[in-house]
């Protein structure tokens, strides 16, 4: 039993206006999938990104633990830097991260207006050694591109078992998808990022036209693979994070023989979600036991 309550306030405050759903239905679904998704954000640096109004009235972010944050949330200070930019100490500021490590830490979120839940890739032990390589799939705006971006998916799954390398699969809750590959915490950000970017350039040049890294969307011709999104003080939205879009879509983990192009990323409601857990349990917990380390596979990608 918990000493620590966390007091609801405006319950039947709707933040999705599309669909009726409420402050009150996010915290009840937070706190039935809690057991699940605490595991993936304790001890990582959490950004804050607040809905005050819902949907309708924009979001903000907020790095720092903001003042009257209950002194049994921890929090740990990191330095930051604009745009990700680790150079000039000068431009940099000291900040103090909350960190969710407890149902009431998320459920306190839920409380500040939080529909999704941000973390860092890495913990606060090893703040330099992420936890993971992401590729975040983003599909082109166009009909049938979730389908598109289903096979890249499996073209992504495909190049890394290839290099020794396993990997899984969830929707982003968002448009996309993410495909994650649990490491060893020895390598550094700069060589997950450089390893993103050679697999996904090497993707891009033996399937033109359905894989880019092209940023600019003007520009691109398929699924962006983004591989800018592996960088120190990044973050996810978190797997069993309800994202802020109509319906309530949660980033939700699949089986990669379940990942085909029939399904589409609204069909995971947050009652889906929790029926899934219910019966099958956390599909990602195995990645956070990782023991495939990623410098063999760097070293093959670099010679190749």
């Amino acid at each position: 039993m918990s000493k620590h309550e966390v007091k609801l306030s405006s319950a039947d405050r709707v933040l999705f206006p599309d669909d009726g759903i409420t402050k009150g239905d996010l915290f009840n679904y937070y706190d039935a999938v809690a057991d699940a998704i605490v595991p993936h954000l304790r001890d990582r640096p959490f950004t804050m990104k607040r809905w005050r109004e819902g949907l309708a009235g924009g979001s903000f972010f907020q790095k720092q633990a903001p003042k009257g944050i209950p002194d049994w949330i921890e929090t740990r200070q990191f330095r930051t830097w604009p745009r990700g930019q680790r150079k000039d100490e000068r431009e940099s500021r000291l900040v103090d991260f909350p960190l969710v490590n407890s149902r009431e830490a998320l459920l306190w979120m839920v409380q500040m207006h939080c529909i999704d839940m941000n973390a860092w890739y890495s913990r606060v032990d090893k703040p330099d050694r992420p936890d993971f390589v992401l590729f975040d799939l983003d599909p082109p705006e166009e009909p049938e591109a979730f389908a598109l971006c289903v096979r890249v998916a499996h073209l992504v799954r495909g190049a890394l078992d290839e290099l020794g390398l396993e990997s899984w699969v969830k929707t982003s809750g968002s448009d996309g998808i993410h495909v994650v590959v649990p490491i060893t915490r020895r390598s550094t950000f700069e060589e997950t990022y450089e390893f993103a970017e050679l697999l996904s350039r090497r993707l891009e040049a033996d399937h033109p036209g359905e894989v880019t890294t092209e940023w600019l969307k003007k520009k691109r011709s398929g699924v962006l693979l983004d591989h800018r999104q592996n960088g120190h003080g990044k973050t996810i939205a978190s797997v069993y994070s309800v994202r802020p879009k109509p319906g309530a879509p949660v980033s939700t983990p699949l089986e990669w023989d379940e990942l085909t192009e029939e399904i589409r990323p609204r069909d995971f409601s947050m009652e889906v979600a929790l029926a899934r857990v219910a019966e099958r349990g956390d599909l990602f917990a195995v990645t956070l036991r990782a023991s495939q380390a990623l410098g063999g596979a760097l070293k093959a990608l670099r010679e190749a």
